[in-house]
């Protein structure tokens, strides 16, 4: 008699799935439990709104049913598109060559499993998803007479509920998975939910998904490995002077300011991709800030004190450490955002110390923020503050979901398949790591962030915003400038980023770099990715500069650097080796700071 299918995979062991059963139902039942409690506490969200979803949604469909004509006309092309569908797939069953009704866009990797286009079902229910998706998100962004705030949370909140019904994301429809569960007999869905289970057991009742192994990576030992010491220290941050890789360097030292949002080790995450090495074997000296990663204690620094206690201080260290009087300055992200003011601060004090300053994917015009726009406005600010005023600090995990939300369906709903649906365990990747690696912001210098930058964008209107007892003018910096901005960023968008070139009273360059806020940045060249745009002129408006820009293959670093060169004095000083100056060591890179993570018991 012949086999059946499938009697050749070896069944579970019955004794192992009862206990793992038992497990899963026993836990389940302590988080409901808990979940109930907090309910019951006061604690739980209850029917809050804070972005008014349920207002945007209902304001458009008043909008649209107001126009039957043409809410009827959309539903036409829809149905044209489903006939379209029905003929495709009928063809194909009689094994004739037929065009699809609708193809994913090539980055799509929600349906790269052979079987959504080999198998007819499959095909069939992937291209209905698309055509649907399509029709739906059409549909809402003609909703004619939105306000601008509106209309963007409308888009926004229709594309999150799009992607979540996604048919990937469910195990009949999904052939990847039905394939796992046959031929593991379900244990990839008992090994899902206890990935479920310990994901929403981390994240105390919140569902904090797992993008990668943990344990495969070591902040010190395989990433952050660039060899030098802490020179100095305060409450709010650690500089780290870099080993040099050349025997004589530039005369003046390069300090990096990086965002406090993340870690600083995005700038050096492996040998092959870190920037900070890469700049030390160019010739320069690097002094990196390594931001705390604050807790309760901190709830009062202000975006001010990041300034005087952190920028403007690391800044006098690097003269102590080197006896260099002038640096080079980079900013990244918000990094960015703290540099263009601390430069006005400067220019209005006639402090000259900057003799270039270097922007990676920084904001100063938040006039346009992107998709970030649908999580500012006065009540969601107001809610979040209200959240951080019960620790003094918001929590490392609201801002990485936010993050998240923007790629959802790279930074979430692949997880969900890979971990709960697949029941596999993340790929280990030091970029993702780094991602979850994530940092608390000090109440106050959050909320005057979110007001003063982006909700009432004081940076860019001169007098409008005063630090530490100056008024800022933007105008007034006459720094040479090198602004490097991405191209696919969904957090500086590059049109935004491009505002140094028509605000600031200096010479300013400006690079645009394919990709993305991380993978447009960090982009070694020896790895050949990518490419960037320059041009010799800055022009009016961004759209102008883009029209007259030349094309290169590969990364922008080496033209930054022969940029920034000029600016960096002799070449001929002798290497420096951290700790041997006036500032001793204080401890190895990468530092204590950095090693703080924003899930454990806050430091005191």
């Amino acid at each position: 008699m012949a086999d059946q299918p499938g009697s050749d995979i070896p069944s579970p062991d019955p004794e192992a799935l009862a206990q793992s059963l038992a497990d899963i139902t026993r836990r389940g039942q302590r988080m409901a439990a808990e979940f109930l409690a907090r309910q019951a506490s006061g604690g739980g969200l209850g029917m809050a709104d804070p972005a008014n979803i349920g207002g945007a949604f209902m304001e458009m469909t008043t909008r649209l049913m107001a126009d039957p004509a043409k809410l009827a006309n959309a539903q036409m092309t829809l149905w044209q598109d489903y006939l379209n569908l029905w003929e495709s797939t009928a063809r194909r069953m009689m094994g004739e060559a037929a065009a699809p009704a609708a193809t994913p866009q090539k980055d799509d990797r929600r349906f790269k499993d052979a079987a959504w286009e080999e198998i007819g079902i499959f095909n069939f229910i992937k291209q209905s998803y698309l055509l649907t998706a399509r029709w739906v998100r059409s549909t809402v962004a003609d909703v004619e007479g939105l306000d601008e705030t509106t209309r963007r949370k409308v888009d926004f909140y229709t594309r999150q509920f799009v992607d979540a019904l996604s048919p990937s994301n469910f195990v009949l429809s999904n052939p990847e998975v039905l394939r796992a569960t046959i031929e593991s007999r379900g244990e990839n869905l008992i090994k899902g939910i206890e990935n479920l289970l310990d994901d929403l057991e981390r994240g105390k009742g919140q569902l904090d998904i797992r993008m990668t192994d943990p344990d495969a990576f070591d902040v010190g030992r395989n990433v952050a490995i660039t060899p030098g010491k802490v020179v100095f220290r305060n409450a709010l941050m650690e500089l780290i002077q870099y080993a040099p890789a050349t025997k004589t360097v530039r005369q003046r030292p390069l300090l990096v300011i990086p965002p406090w949002i993340n870690k600083y080790y995005i700038l050096d995450l492996r040998e092959d991709n870190s920037f900070i090495r890469w700049a030390t074997e160019q010739g320069h000296s690097v002094f990196v800030i390594s931001w705390v990663n604050p807790d309760a204690a901190l709830a009062e620094k202000t975006f001010a004190d990041y300034l005087t206690e952190g920028a403007l201080t690391a800044l006098d260290a690097v003269e102590k450490a080197t006896g260099e009087k002038r640096v080079n300055a980079v900013g990244y992200c918000i990094g960015g955002t703290l540099l263009a003011t601390m430069l006005a601060v400067m220019a209005a004090r006639g402090d000259k110390r900057i003799a270039s300053a270097t922007f990676f994917a920084t904001m100063i015009d938040f006039a346009d923020p992107g998709e970030l726009a649908v999580f500012i406005d006065e009540d969601q600010i107001a809610a979040l503050e209200a959240r951080m005023n019960e620790k003094g600090y918001l929590e490392g995990r609201d801002m990485a979901s936010t993050f998240s939300m923007l790629r959802a369906n790279d930074l979430i709903w692949s997880f969900v398949v890979n971990n709960y649906l697949l029941g596999k365990e993340p790929f280990p990747f030091d970029l993702l790591y780094w991602n979850s690696d994530s940092t608390r912001m000090p109440a106050a210098m959050h909320s005057f962030y979110l007001r003063k930058m982006y909700l009432e964008n004081r940076l860019v209107e001169p007098g409008a915003l005063e630090i530490d007892g100056v008024a800022i003018d933007l105008g007034s910096i006459e720094v040479p400038s090198y602004v490097v901005a991405t191209r696919e960023d969904h957090i500086a968008p590059w049109r935004s980023a491009y505002a140094p070139a028509r605000l600031f009273g200096g010479p300013v360059r400006f690079v645009l770099s394919a990709s993305g806020h991380i993978a447009g940045i960090i982009n070694h060249p020896d790895a050949g990715k990518y490419c960037h745009w320059t041009k010799a002129r800055t022009a009016k408006t961004p759209e102008a500069w883009l029209k007259g820009a030349t094309r290169h293959d590969g990364s922008w670093w080496p033209d930054w650097d022969k940029w920034v060169k000029r600016h960096a004095g002799r070449q001929d000083v002798a290497a420096r080796i951290p700790g041997t100056g006036p500032l001793k060591a204080l401890a190895d890179a990468p530092g204590t700071y950095v090693k703080a993570r924003a899930e454990e018991s806050p430091i005191g």
